[in-house]
This record gives C-alpha cells, sequence and structure tokens, in this order.
C-alpha cells in the first residue's frame, strides 16, 4: 500500500511540475511563431517595396 501511495504522488508531482513547463515551452513557441510572421511580413514589404 505504501509503494502504491508513493508512486501515485510521485505522478502527481511530476504533473505539478510538466504544467508550467509545458505552458512555458508553449509561450515560448508562440512568441517564436508571431515574431517569425512579423519578419516574414517585413522581408515581403521590402521586397515589394523595391519592386515598386
Amino acid at each position: 500500500m505504501g509503494r502504491i501511495l508513493l508512486i501515485v504522488a510521485a505522478i502527481v508531482a511530476a504533473l505539478v511540475l510538466l504544467g508550467p513547463l509545458v505552458g512555458f515551452a508553449l509561450t515560448l513557441l508562440k512568441w517564436g511563431l508571431i515574431i517569425g510572421a512579423v519578419a516574414f511580413g517585413a522581408m515581403l514589404l521590402t521586397k515589394w517595396a523595391r519592386r515598386t
């Protein structure tokens, strides 16, 4: 019984610690995509401005 409770406690602790890490990783991904989209738009805009 003690081992089962220890395993359950370890799983719960891992999930509690994993939640913020996953959130942080997704936040970094979101900001990376936003910065990439802005850079891509700026690149297209400069190419369009040179052409006209």
